[in-house]
Order: structure tokens, then sequence, then C-alpha cells
């Protein structure tokens, strides 16, 4: 299996109580289990490339949702035809079979939006469209049968402004204002004809929280010869309260549950000891079989844990990033959308990813979201003690599925 450099996985599942738009539950009526392990397994595939492409640009604190970007590329995928959509598809290793990726997301969708967890959790999918611009009855129903994406019509053409504010007010209330100015100023053109949308909210509390009292300033390596102050939070080992937790010779590996044991957090911290060449992660290769590895090899036991608070806020614009995974052809003049329209008419913009993320004591926040802009074609440590002192790997997890939701780097704590 392909392996790939600097990891961490951040995944998520949310269900957000009193946002402005309630999701509706999708036809998910021809999924199984095999199936959404295929939709699964294309995710964290992913997930694992795309974090490769950002870290080489980026060596500093990454974090961003695979799930988010998956799932708006889903969406301009079902409108994709020949060789762009079988570069999407290589990119994004989809099912190739339509209805066991169609079933499958909703299912996954689905299971998100579950009402009633101990957890706050939700996703959604929209449609905005170029009110005057004739696209395909077909296409706009399968979004929305599958997907739960619905279309609002816009007039991009002699509105821009308003028209982007009104898709960023959508995406704040999605993500409990977590996620603003996803679309800025200037990147909504004349020719903008569809601009399709996912955003995704998580709050959860730890199963067993950190004590604030027991938080105190300590030092963080961001390399071998530096270090910052940050708030290190504190938790004690004990028999009663026991942790998933297991040791190789390159990892520490910590799985944090949050309240209902749904989803967890799974930090992989290097065991660095003499050597420095894992400070920032960049000489680590991990593959997927090696991650299900990993979580096989943990076992309940009382861990001594000191964990960074942290808060961050990132943006990436993924043309490139995407171009480089394969599928230039859908930024090209020569892109095959036709399955929207019904003629080779349209190519992708812009690809915007937002994401934030904020770990203390009570638990975890976080949201993403993403927009696909489409326009016309015109012209050496104790066992047991873990003590994340140094640059980590983590992801939050959904415990049912082991969809990846979120994936990040933490390299310096006091940075935002």
């Amino acid at each position: 299996m392909r392996k790939f450099k600097f990891f961490w996985l951040f995944f998520i599942m949310f269900n957000f109580v009193g946002i402005s738009q309630i999701a509706w539950a999708v036809d998910d009526s021809g999924s199984d289990q095999e199936g959404v392990q295929m939709v699964v397994e294309a995710n964290n595939q992913f997930a694992l490339e795309m974090f490769a492409q950002v870290s080489e640009q980026d060596s500093g604190n990454v974090f961003f949702s695979p799930y988010s970007v998956s799932t708006a590329l889903a969406m301009t995928y079902e409108g994709a035809r020949g060789e762009t959509a079988d570069q999407i598809r290589s990119v994004f290793h989809y099912p190739e079979d339509d209805m066991t990726r169609r079933y499958n997301f909703a299912r996954i969708y689905n299971l998100l939006n579950q009402p009633d967890q101990k957890y706050q959790l939700n996703t959604a999918n929209a449609l905005w469209a170029q009110e005057d611009y004739q696209f395909a009855d077909e296409y706009f129903k399968v979004i929305d049968q599958y997907y739960g994406g619905k279309v609002t019509n816009m007039n991009f053409a002699a509105q821009p402004e308003p028209c982007r504010q009104t898709i960023n007010r959508w995406v704040e209330d999605q993500t409990n204002d977590k996620i603003k100015d996803l679309i800025q100023s200037g990147q909504i053109t004349p020719l903008t004809t569809l601009i399709l949308t996912n955003a995704i909210y998580f709050k959860g509390t730890w199963k067993y929280q950190f004590d604030p009292e027991q938080t105190q300033e300590m030092d963080f390596r961001i390399s071998p010869d530096e270090q910052v102050k940050v708030d290190m939070m504190f938790f004690d080992k004990n028999e009663e309260n026991q942790f998933n937790y297991a040791q190789t010779d390159q990892f520490q590996i910590l799985e944090l549950p949050y309240d209902g044991e749904n989803l967890s957090m799974l930090i992989l911290l290097p065991i660095i000891g003499t050597e420095t060449k894992n400070f920032n992660c960049q000489e680590i290769n991990l593959d997927l079989q090696q991650i299900e590895e990993f979580k096989q090899l943990l076992t309940p036991q009382p861990v001594t844990i000191y964990l960074p608070k942290f808060k961050i806020e990132t943006r990436y614009l993924l043309n490139d990033c995407l171009t480089s995974l394969g599928m230039p052809l859908a930024f090209e003049r020569r892109a095959d959308f036709s399955g929207m329209t019904g003629y080779q008419d349209l190519i992708i913009s812009l690809v915007i990813h937002q994401a934030f993320v904020e770990v203390n004591e009570e638990g975890t926040e976080a949201a993403a979201a993403t927009a696909v802009l489409m326009e016309r074609t015109t012209t050496a440590i104790p066992r047991n003690v873990f003590k994340a002192d140094h640059p980590f790997l983590f992801f939050i997890q959904d415990n049912r599925t082991g969809m990846i939701l979120f994936m990040g780097r933490i390299t310096n704590p006091s940075e935002g």
C-alpha cells in the first residue's frame, strides 16, 4: 500500500443543535456495510494524500476536514463525465458504481446527523445556481436525493456581493459561526454559474474531562533548540478511569473518548529519544493499514496525560493541491461537466476550504466548510506517561465507521 509523509488525522462527526437549517434524512435505502466501508476507505485514503500535499507546502500547524472536501467534490463528480470524471474519481477513490457511491454517502450523511446524541454533530450540503442558467434537472435531483443538497437560485452576474454574503451566512449558520467569510470578496465573478458547499460542525465533551485547576504553563519544544510556553492540561493516571493506550518503538498511541463514546480523538506522539528528525513529523511514513494495526494494539490502561490546549484556524485554496494529486482537467477549459448542463461549458474555478478546531479541558469544538466555485467557459519516554510536549499527530474518529472527518498536525500550540 502506498505510504505518505507527515500524518495526522482528525476525525470528527457532529450534530449541531440550534442551527438555522435542520438536516433532513436522505435516501440510503440501498446502503450496506460493505458499501459504507468502501466510502470510508476512499475518504481516509484521500485524507492521507491531501495531508501529504498540504504538509509539503506548510511546515506549521495543519488542520482540515477530508470529509468536507470529499463530499463537496462528490457532488461535483456527479456532474462530471469522461476523463474529467475519471481523474476526480482517481483522486478521491470514489466507488465507480453510481448507486454504491450515492447510497453509502447518504448513509454516512444520515449517521452524522443523528439527533439526540451526547455531542453536537451536523453536516449539510447546499447548491447555489445562477438563476437564468439551464441546468439538468436530473443532476439537481441526484444531489437532493442522496446528498441533501437543496438548490437556491442566485444572480451572481448582477449581484455578486449579496450572493457571497448569503452563502457565507449559510456557512456561518451551519458551523455555529466558527467558519466566517469562506468566500472572499472578488472570488465570485460574472462568470460564476454554480457553487457547491459542504459544512460540518462538532462539539463534544471528553468522557473524562481535564481539571482546569491542573492546567499549568509548560514548555513545548517546537524544534530541538527552541521551545514555547503553552497551557498544558494534565490527567493523572488511576485505575478507575482508563484509556486505550499502546506504545511501539516509534509512537505512543492514545485514544481519548468523547462523551457517548461514538467519537474519539486518536493521538500519535512520536518517540523522539535522542533523534531529532521526527520533530515536525516529516520523516514519518504511515498508511491506512498501519493505522488500523496501531488501533488493534490499544488496550485499556491507566495513563498519565499531558496535552496542550490549542486553537487553530486554517484556510486553503485547493486548486494546486488537487491538480497535483491527479485531477488537472477539472480546472481546464476542456473539462467535461456535461452531466450538470448537457454541455461542456463549466470548469472548476476555485476549491476553497476553511477549518477551525479548539481543544481544551472540557472537550473539542471543530468546524469546516468547503466551496467549489464553477464558472462558465467563454472566452525516550516512560511507559504509560503520555506527555505531548513536542509536535504530534492526531485525529478524531467515529468509532462506528472509521470515517476521517478532520485532519491535522500540531507543531506549535501557541500559534492560531
